[in-house]
């Protein structure tokens, strides 16, 4: 039976919502495999993690620094080969990050991501993320008079 548009958007919607509790639950090799080829994008910090060992990386680097990462609030919009994600992350910095030593502060942000498909295909080909880095700053490191620091 061939697979219909309705039938295609519902198995993408499927395969991100399943990305994304993955990642809740730190099940990274599950996540690995909702792509067709792992890559995350994020495009507020211009890192591009590309491939299986690079975005294992990213994960593990990413919850050294925020044990608790997790994503809430999710909102998905269906376009012809991506689902567009609404959905706040929020964590607590807990490990070194970049080389900045742990605050033990925690954050809330609301991002925008964008699962792109190759044409007809139920595998994730990309992960782009946009957010402002600036509201994550503002939280993890503002000093007591709410200044960034």
């Amino acid at each position: 039976m061939p697979q219909t548009t309705e039938m295609l958007r519902e198995r993408r919607e499927a395969i991100v919502r399943a990305h994304m509790q993955s990642e809740n639950d730190h099940d990274f090799d599950a996540t690995l495999e909702t792509f067709d080829h792992p890559r995350y994008e994020i495009v507020a910090t211009g890192q591009v993690h590309d491939g299986p060992a690079e975005v294992a990386d990213y994960y593990r680097s990413s919850r050294s620094s925020f044990p608790d990462q997790r994503n809430e609030n999710v909102v998905m919009h269906s376009a012809e080969d991506a689902i567009v994600v609404e959905f706040d992350l929020l964590g607590s910095m807990q490990g070194e990050l970049m080389g900045v030593p742990p605050t033990g502060r925690s954050f809330r942000c609301r991002m925008c991501a964008l699962f792109l498909f190759e044409a007809g295909s139920e595998r994730i080909a990309c992960e782009r993320i946009y957010f402002d880095k600036a509201t994550i700053a503002e939280q993890l490191f503002a000093d007591a008079t709410g200044e960034a620091s």
